[in-house]
Parts: structure tokens; C-alpha cells; sequence
């Protein structure tokens, strides 16, 4: 086990179960960009609602049915980690590949201000979920809590440095009627 520091970490998954009786962790991926814990080389484990960070290196990683497979050092029984169903899983961000052009990761996006090009700001992004067909961003603020799908035909730019996703809503998306 290592110690590493939460503002270093990135979640990616949340533990469902185990796999087997070698003690592999059946762990659902976040977002669809979350496979790149695969090539992960240590992985940190918090319990849902804990405070603490457990960190252990990656043994083996594998997909199976949409579910990433995880073998982690020291955890090599179903006894040693049945416990951890329901932990959440974190990976440095030093181990995330670099992001591909127009694309950012979660932890890039929460909290940003979310601004339509019509609308002009909208909220805060709070959350994002995945579907089979895309992500899905939360947004709570004048409007209250908005979903937009994370599409092109949506999505004009992320501004990182400004902390700005620009989007460009059809009609009838937002209730407009509603401002909180």
C-alpha cells in the first residue's frame, strides 16, 4: 500500500462486487473514458463516504461485459476483498493519458459555468453520467437542475483556463419558464 494526496487523484469507477476467488474487484467505470484505468500503474480505493485513501499497485486489469476487472497487490483473495464493495476508485492523475483534442475530463469540468449561446448562463456543471449513447451533463442554477447531452451538436468549447463550457441548446431543452 502507498499514501498519495486526494487533490492528486481522479475518480474512475466504483467497486460492485468481486470476480472469482483470486480476489478480483468488479468495478463499474465512471464515464466511457474511464477504460484508461487499464493503464493504470497504482490505484487508491475509498470507502463510499470514508475519508481515507487506501493505495495499492495495479496486478492486472481486463474488461468483461462493460465491467473493468481489477487485480490489485496484496488484495489476492475473495476474504481480502469482498469489504470493498461499494468503494470508490481513484487513479493518479499523472497515470491519465493526455486528453484527445476537444475533449476534457470530469474533474477538468465540475464546477464550471455553463453558458448557452442564447440563454447566457445557465448553472453549474454538478455532475455528468454516462448512458450507452453519451455522456450527460447536470447542470443546477437559474433554470434549476438541467440535463444536456455531451454531443457536438451541443457542445461549442470548454474553456479551461476560465473555468466555461459554452453550449449551444435547441429549444425546449430548458425550462424556460423556470427561473429559481
Amino acid at each position: 500500500m502507498m499514501g498519495v494526496a486526494r487533490e492528486e487523484l481522479f475518480q474512475v469507477g466504483t467497486v460492485i462486487g468481486t470476480h472469482g476467488l483470486r480476489g478480483d474487484l468488479k468495478v463499474r467505470p465512471l464515464t466511457q473514458g474511464s477504460a484508461s484505468l487499464l493503464e493504470a500503474r497504482s490505484l487508491s480505493l475509498r470507502q463510499a463516504g470514508g475519508e481515507e485513501y487506501a493505495s495499492y499497485r495495479l496486478k492486472k486489469a481486463s474488461v468483461h461485459k462493460g465491467i473493468i476487472l481489477l487485480r490489485l497487490e496484496g488484495l489476492e483473495s475473495i476474504d481480502a476483498v469482498a469489504p470493498l464493495k461499494g468503494a470508490e476508485v481513484f487513479m493518479p492523475l499523472a497515470d491519465l493519458p493526455e486528453a484527445e483534442v476537444d475533449e476534457s475530463y470530469w474533474y477538468e469540468l465540475q464546477g464550471a459555468e455553463v453558458v448557452d449561446r442564447r440563454l447566457g448562463s445557465i448553472g453549474t456543471l454538478e455532475d455528468v453520467f454516462t448512458t450507452p449513447a453519451h455522456d450527460v451533463y447536470v447542470v443546477q442554477g437559474r433554470y434549476g437542475e438541467v440535463m444536456i447531452p455531451a454531443v457536438d451538436e451541443f457542445i461549442l468549447e470548454f474553456d479551461a483556463q476560465n473555468a466555461c463550457l459554452r453550449v449551444d441548446l435547441p429549444l425546449g431543452l430548458v425550462d424556460e419558464g423556470r427561473e429559481d
